[in-house]
């Protein structure tokens, strides 16, 4: 794509961003509506807020217009509600990132023993460097796994152990 084709997107808070043209300035739309391209910092001219409302999506200005195509080919924020000049189809280079919180993924993994020596590893603390592990049976995890009290359980086996500052 050209410099002209290309925008990058720049998160202001958690509801809107601004818009950065392939040449280093920043979209903005003047009080009529009309859009340029030509500031060189971020105001409240520049703020947009990216709404989806159904299978539409469109970019909100401050003077709660949408922006969109008019007529000879115009983008401009006009119109209060999103219609077929304001929907939005975004195209990006970027991959999404689909992540899960790992320690509790890991936590979760495993057979009943291994769920304890990973509960065990992140609460206990071993200055000596020797992990201490409850040494009765395991079959009461397996009850509470199925009961619904697992957590509850492995708590209450760590406190046996007087081992650990935090389950106290």
């Amino acid at each position: 794509p050209a410099a002209e084709e290309i925008f990058t997107v720049v998160n202001l808070t958690d509801r809107r961003i601004a818009l950065k043209s392939g040449f280093g300035k920043y979209v903005s739309v003047r009080k009529e509506g009309n859009i340029v391209g030509r500031a060189d910092a971020i105001g409240p001219l520049e703020h947009l807020e990216p709404v989806i409302d159904g299978d539409k999506a469109g970019l909100q200005a401050f003077n709660e217009n949408f922006l969109g195509v008019h007529e000879d080919n115009v983008i401009a924020a006009l119109n209060r509600a999103i219609g077929d000049g304001e929907n939005l189809k975004i195209r990006t280079n970027t991959e999404r990132e689909m992540s899960v919180k790992k320690s509790k993924q890991d936590e979760a993994l495993g057979g009943v023993l291994n769920c304890e020596l990973n509960y065990v590893k992140k609460y206990q603390s071993f200055g000596d460097h020797v992990l201490r592990l409850n040494k009765n049976d395991p079959s009461e995890l397996k009850k509470a796994r199925k009961g619904g009290t697992f957590h509850e359980t492995l708590l209450d086996r760590r406190e046996k152990m007087k081992s650990d500052r935090y389950c106290k």
